[in-house]
């Protein structure tokens, strides 16, 4: 049975007073490639909360379409404006468990039901005048993280790109692996790089009649292999990870608390990679937290190229006790020329970020790049 703790309590009912969404269309500096797609934008709902003149901030960013899972931004949107913002708007809520339980009705869109969830933590650590990472119990502001390729055309240039991130700094390099894919090119970027930490990410692009495939795989000594079967699944993650030594890291299966201990208790994985925004916000994400240390599953942060207010939350969780590799966390000029919220998040060493220390979750939008850029907004 689920030990449901009380997060963000603090005895004072904070009225929801104004509630505006923004749905924004940011530029990518190159395109992203994975075996979902192809991606020239990210696509983010903004969510913004008001009360007792204070403000919060969220932010999601599902696929612009249903290719990651099945939100996309627009429904996203439409959902917030639509149904959560109506919920809530009057409502008086003293923790974050009171967000969840205004929310309990409606099934999934843990995308959505995210940004909502960032906005309060974001509100209510602005109203305790603590940084979130702080109010949360992290241990230390500074964390470390990865480094993330995409798919390539060529070998060549996917050795150059993983030696660039060695130079940068970078401990640990992450390989977007779809059918357009080899084992010669990962085995390559192994010999060039014997001692190399590193692992492939299938976002889902896999079955188990690619088990030949894996088996060879299994020999370049990776870290893990993320997510190489159904977005959905559990039971042939199972399966294909009682053929394999390296450890298999669940991804997009893991949207909440149950289906993580449901992935525990039949061993579907030996690692599993928190989302806040995947798996319903960081309330959850702090539960899955804690669900892994009690069984020893190691853990670690990842985000969905957002902009500074969406990665802030994933910032504060990578704080927390427990994070076992090297986060996918980015510095803002990775993915954008100008980031949409400040400040930038940029490296304080090689490979590490710092979460701020201002109160609430440490990042605001930029409100003219948000202006210039929405494809749709709505204030309630």
């Amino acid at each position: 049975m689920k030990c449901v703790q009380t997060f963000g309590t603090n005895g004072k009912k904070m009225k929801i007073t104004n509630i505006n969404l923004y749905h924004v269309v940011m530029p990518l500096t190159e395109p992203w490639v994975t075996a979902y797609g192809h991606q020239s934008n990210i696509e983010s709902l903004f969510v913004n909360l008001k009360s007792d003149g204070l403000s919060g901030w969220g932010e999601c960013s599902p696929a612009p379409m249903p290719f990651y899972n099945s939100e996309y931004t627009a429904g996203a949107f439409c959902l917030a404006r639509d149904g959560f913002g109506p919920q809530i708007l009057g409502q008086h809520i003293s923790s974050a468990n009171d967000l969840s339980n205004l929310l309990l009705s409606f099934k999934g869109n843990e995308f959505a039901k995210s940004a909502f969830d960032a906005a309060w933590w974001d509100l209510h650590a602005t109203s305790r005048k603590t940084p979130l990472w702080e109010l949360i119990g992290g241990k230390h502001p500074e964390i470390e993280v990865g480094a993330d390729i995409p798919v390539q055309s060529n070998v060549t240039e996917l050795v150059d790109l993983a030696g660039k991130a060695i130079e940068n700094g970078y401990r640990r390099v992450k390989f977007k692996f779809n059918r357009q894919c080899s084992y010669e090119m990962m085995a390559a970027v192994r010999e060039a790089f014997p001692e190399l930490v590193m692992h492939i990410d299938c976002n889902s692009g896999f079955t188990l009649d690619d088990i030949d495939l894996f088996r060879k795989l299994d020999n370049l000594n990776f870290s893990m292999i993320e997510q190489p079967l159904a977005y959905d699944d559990l039971i042939y993650h199972s399966k294909l990870q009682k053929e394999l030594i390296t450890p298999i890291c669940l991804d997009e299966s893991i949207t909440s608390f149950d289906r993580a201990m449901k992935a525990i208790q039949i061993n579907a994985c030996r690692w599993i990679n928190i989302k806040t925004s995947r798996v319903g916000g960081l309330t959850n994400a702090l539960e899955i937290h804690r669900l892994c240390k009690e069984h020893s599953i190691p853990i670690w942060v990842g985000g969905m190229l957002e902009s500074a207010v969406g990665q802030g939350t994933s910032i504060a969780l990578a704080t927390k006790g427990g994070i076992g590799y090297p986060c996918d966390i980015f510095p803002s000029q990775r993915f954008f020329s100008e980031d949409f919220s400040e400040p930038e998040i940029i490296h304080t060493a090689r490979g590490k970020i710092t979460a701020p220390s201002q109160p609430g979750v440490g990042f605001t939008p930029k409100m003219h790049r948000l202006e210039a850029h929405a494809i749709q907004t709505a204030s309630l």
